[in-house]
């Protein structure tokens, strides 16, 4: 009987999650729709004067001064300039100066992927993803074509400043340890001096336990429970891969175009093995949520190096506290309503007891990393930091 009561509870937590999840994702999706039609109404009842010139960023004209761009890399569900209409995911930090790029890659592709995506972003080309890799996870070798890179230009004696939010800055890691061991072909001289600087936002680099929450099994990080809020966005993002529709892949994009899931090219018959989990990256584990847990990120943190002639900045994020020998959120005035109920279930998150620690020296009791909860709180240094790297490069 009790049993059952559990399975009861665990369902109506399910439900409960997934409106939740919805209605923040509408009202992101509503947010950015009414941000456009207030621009386009804008536009058509004040008709700008013709002879004033407007500014505009050119991809090949960052390099004002001299000084270096500073590139903001967004986390899992994030979006670039260009995405979701007007709406920005650094607070329009990239309005605030020409320097500032904010590419637009997967929003829920692997860490190796955005990586490889984020450098022919700024140098121009198309994507390749590496013969190996992508045989060995069945995509495509080559991606979208970048006909001008943002920062061509970039090398040794031009290197960036580079600010990642969330899994943006492990992509940023990743990409620079690439360009040391030189896994760029066509580009023999890259090296790890290319990275100026490395300032992480909540970074997720050592793992974030709300994956566990969500539905990812912690025993070995990749498989997900047989219901649970991740199998339900799974079927959400396999079908919406599969619809491809050209309007909302122009607004939105999760950045599994690699893996040609578009019902034009795999018909019915694909959709079927996707859903099914014998293929697509879901059935591969080439996507970014099994590279956040604390298993993905020990496998990937194994390869990586600090340099010396990099400087590595980094802003934690802390939004819970004991109250009564129970953690509990900090406060309901720095997280959004929506999100309240999802904090509270990954402050109360614990290590199960019949599973194995991750690593020697795991805290079993409590682990918690909820690296995105309070992003809207610490953008607003970005700012400041910004201006610091003026300073600095000055």
């Amino acid at each position: 009987m009790i049993r059952w009561w559990v399975y009861a509870f665990e369902l109506a937590e399910l439900f409960v999650s997934s409106v939740v999840h919805l209605l923040f994702g509408i009202y992101i999706f509503s947010t950015a729709v009414a941000g456009e039609l207030s621009r386009a109404l804008n536009e058509w009842s004040f008709k700008p004067n013709e002879s004033i010139q407007v500014k505009r960023n050119d991809p090949a004209g960052t390099n004002v001064d001299g000084l270096p761009p500073i590139v903001l890399v967004h986390g899992i569900f994030g979006f670039g300039d260009g995405r979701c209409g007007s709406l920005s995911y650094f607070a329009g930090a990239e309005k605030k100066d020409e320097r500032v790029l904010v590419p637009d890659l997967g929003s829920l592709t692997s860490v190796y992927d955005r990586a490889r995506e984020l450098f022919y972003y700024l140098k121009g080309g198309q994507v390749d993803y590496g013969e190996e890799h992508s045989k060995a996870y069945g995509h495509s070798q080559f991606g979208r074509i970048y006909e001008q890179g943002h920062y061509p230009e970039w090398d040794e004696d031009h290197p960036i400043h580079f600010v990642g939010h969330s899994t943006g800055a492990q992509v940023v890691r990743v990409m620079q340890q690439m360009l040391a061991d030189k896994a760029f072909k066509g580009y023999e001289n890259t090296s790890e001096n290319w990275v100026l600087s490395l300032t992480s936002i909540s970074g997720a680099f050592n793992g974030a336990t709300r994956l566990y929450v969500d539905g990812l099994l912690p025993e070995d990080g990749k498989t997900m429970k047989a219901i649970c809020l991740l199998q339900l966005l799974r079927l959400a993002f396999i079908i919406g891969c599969w619809l491809d529709i050209p309007w909302l892949n122009a607004f939105y994009n999760l950045g599994f175009e690699h893996f040609n899931m578009s019902w034009k090219k795999v018909g019915l018959c694909g959709l079927v093995d996707y859903l099914s989990g014998n293929a697509g990256p879901f059935a591969t584990g080439d996507w970014v949520l099994p590279d956040l847990t604390i298993q993905g990120s020990i496998r990937i943190n194994c390869h990586l190096k600090t340099f010396p002639n990099t400087y590595y900045f980094s802003y934690a994020t802390k939004c819970t506290r004991k109250m009564l020998g129970f953690t509990v959120p900090s406060g309901i005035l720095g997280i959004h309503p929506l999100l309240f109920m999802r904090v509270l279930q990954v402050s109360q998150r614990r290590h199960p007891p019949d599973v194995s620690p991750p690593y020697k020296g795991y805290r079993c009791a409590l682990n918690n990393m909820y690296c995105c909860i309070n992003f809207f709180i610490h953008i607003k240094s970005l700012f400041s930091f910004i201006l610091l790297l003026k300073v600095f490069q000055a």
